[in-house]
């Protein structure tokens, strides 16, 4: 049976007279029509569609020079049985590649033969050799079903776009991938799956998480994020260094070797106190790298399960979400009446942590013994300190890779329970344990309060009586701190002339505590007997990270005075270096050219006139 070609406009092309001019010799194509029932399994002939007028200047007898040429001279117009003279707007390449589109490609005299050695016998829509670009579209051979026929570039493109960079013409920088998407890694795809399938499931309990944990590709990333994170050693006295010299992969293997044989045993962490901003000091534990790789894989497997069960008001510790966002919601809701806050906070929250209603919340989404088996393991791990080991019958250690995330799912009851039952009264924004209320009324402040202390009460946990209180904003009569900022509603001054209303809007600054913190950091950096630096340029390269990266998270807000305050504060501890340097050679008017031009000229970061704000949540 004679095979047709599909033409890529969806109309089947005309018959070739047999008078007309082709590019093979028109006994054959008779043949073909008088020996249609022969049976011939090892090859098939195509029946001939229009063929293209073929300029002798372009045959290889001939050996033209210019591939140009050959080109124009494939794209000369015909004449069909009709009699209608097709005429070609646009010569060369492209005007070939044009024609070639719209009817059958009719093997030029550049194109290889059908029978050659090593060739399949049979006709295939994608051909065994690359064909080069410039050589047109590539239309296929038998009609596909469930295909849309079309011409194709030798990638299977479209006819004249950019390929591969290697070995290919294409010149573009696009990824190799379909649609210009670049290629996502497996970890990357297998969280998307979990999230999908949590997302569209909410009440499915997921059962094989552990194999997923045990993956190379997921112990791989789980290593490269505790090595970027660095942190210090554990129990065991092992830093990222000295595990690099142990060697990364043997030391992987042996801990895929491990969880698979169901021998992982994690150690107790280690007791370390830093200062709070009370100047009281915060109980940290650090767990040793090992276990943080462990860590750090769990949460990889299950944090987007539980992603998909988070709600809006929650912040801290989320993937794609900050403190940033959570101020500015506040400002938002703030600009909109919110005239009452009720700031709270949470009485000895990661120590009050009750581990059986922590696991009941895990289990609601996890069926997988062995990752709950993992989890109590790391909740009953102990602490050292002082060389004793202490049990843990409640809470989980601050410092840990996988608290972020058991927090929020201990916590996301509070965030459910009032999105379903309490919004009415009040915006709740949460970034850990840290949550503010903002209300409209006075009431609706007091009754927030009444129901966040009973949802609280199923979790085992209690207000602060000291630290929780209710603020009234209106009119800029009192504020409070969150997240490092001072929130306080100040009068709108622009407005009152423009329009004489009397408006107050939400604004920010670095707190009292924030600035104190800065300027202490600061003074350390500034002094030769914590450092010993000579060179004031060596001081100002250590100040530009802490300067920069302090003034990047308060520059969405108001903190213009804040930030001149801080720059003269770096500008005189400069110049006391500087007089402290020179001690006794300090000549008369010397430290009068010490300005803060001067010490900006040598590289130091300036805060004036760095913020920015940010648009509307």
């Amino acid at each position: 049976m004679v095979s047709r070609c599909t033409d890529p406009a969806g109309a089947s092309p005309a018959r070739v007279s047999a008078g007309a001019p082709g590019s093979r010799p028109q006994a054959a194509d008779r043949e073909v029509r008088v020996q249609v029932g022969c049976q011939e399994p090892l090859r098939r002939e195509q029946e001939c569609g229009p063929q293209h007028k073929v300029n002798p200047a372009a045959s290889l007898h001939l050996k033209c020079g210019s591939r140009a040429a050959h080109f124009t001279a494939k794209a000369t117009t015909v004449r069909h049985e009709t009699g209608e003279e097709s005429r070609v707007e646009s010569t060369g390449v492209w005007g070939a590649a044009r024609i070639q589109g719209s009817v059958r490609n009719g093997r030029g005299p550049s194109a290889p033969p059908l029978s050659r050695p090593g060739s399949p016998y049979k006709p295939k829509v994608k051909s065994g050799a690359a064909q080069r670009e410039s050589e047109g579209v590539i239309v296929p051979m038998i009609a596909v079903e469930h295909n849309a026929a079309g011409g194709k570039d030798p990638c299977f493109g479209q006819a004249g776009s950019g390929g591969k960079r290697e070995g290919m013409v294409g010149t573009g920088s696009r990824p190799n991938t379909p649609g210009g998407r670049r290629p996502t890694d497996k970890v990357r795809r297998l969280q998307k799956r979990l999230w999908t399938a949590a997302k569209q499931s909410p009440g499915r309990r997921f059962h094989a998480l552990y194999d997923r944990i045990c993956r190379d590709d997921v112990l791989q990333e789980a290593w490269k994020r505790v090595k970027r994170n660095k942190g210090a050693a554990g129990v065991d006295a092992q830093t990222i260094a000295d595990i690099r010299k142990y060697g990364e992969d043997r030391l992987l293997e042996e801990l895929q070797t491990v969880l698979r044989k169901g021998e992982y045993r994690p150690q107790a962490v280690r007791r370390c106190y830093i200062p709070k901003a009370d100047g009281r000091m915060r109980g940290l534990g650090i767990p040793t790298v090992r276990d943080r790789i462990v860590q750090t894989a769990a949460k990889l497997v299950m944090e987007p399960i539980f992603e998909a069960d988070f709600e809006d008001c929650s912040y801290g510790f989320r993937p794609r979400r900050g403190a940033i966002q959570a101020l500015e919601k506040l400002r938002a809701v703030g600009a909109r009446g919110g005239n009452h806050v009720l700031d709270a906070d949470i009485r000895d929250f990661f120590g009050s942590i009750d581990h059986e209603v922590l696991m009941k919340r895990v289990g609601k989404r996890v069926s997988d013994r062995r990752v709950l088996k993992l989890v109590r393991q790391w909740l009953r791990a102990g602490v050292m300190e002082d060389g004793r080991q202490v049990a843990m019958l409640s809470g989980t250690p601050q410092g840990g890779v996988i608290s972020p995330l058991l927090s929020n799912i201990y916590l996301s009851f509070l965030d459910e329970v009032w999105q379903k039952r309490c919004a009415q009264l009040g915006t709740l924004v949460r970034y850990a344990d840290d949550f503010v209320v903002m209300c409209r009324t006075k009431s609706s402040c007091e009754e927030a309060e009444r129901r966040v202390r009973l949802i609280l009460q199923r979790l085992k946990l209690e207000l602060h009586p000291e630290k929780t209180r209710r603020v009234d904003l209106s009119r800029g009569r009192q504020g409070f701190d969150f997240l490092g900022c001072h929130h306080r509603k100040q009068f709108s001054k622009r407005i009152w002339k423009e329009q004489g209303k009397r408006l107050y809007f939400l604004h920010r600054w670095p707190s009292q505590r924030s600035m104190k913190r800065v300027r202490q950091r600061v003074h350390e950096l500034t002094d030769r007997r914590w450092f010993g630096a000579k060179d004031v340029r060596v001081v100002i390269e250590r100040l530009n990270p802490v300067l920069r990266g302090w003034g990047n998270y308060f520059r969405s807000g108001n903190a213009g005075h804040k930030f001149k305050q801080v720059d003269d504060y770096v500008w005189g501890r400069l110049s006391r270096f500087m007089v402290r340097r020179k001690g006794r050679n300090l000549r008369a008017g010397e430290a009068s050219a010490w300005t803060a031009k001067f010490f900006r000229n040598l590289g130091l970061h300036r805060l004036s006139g760095t913020v920015r704000y940010l648009g509307s949540v």
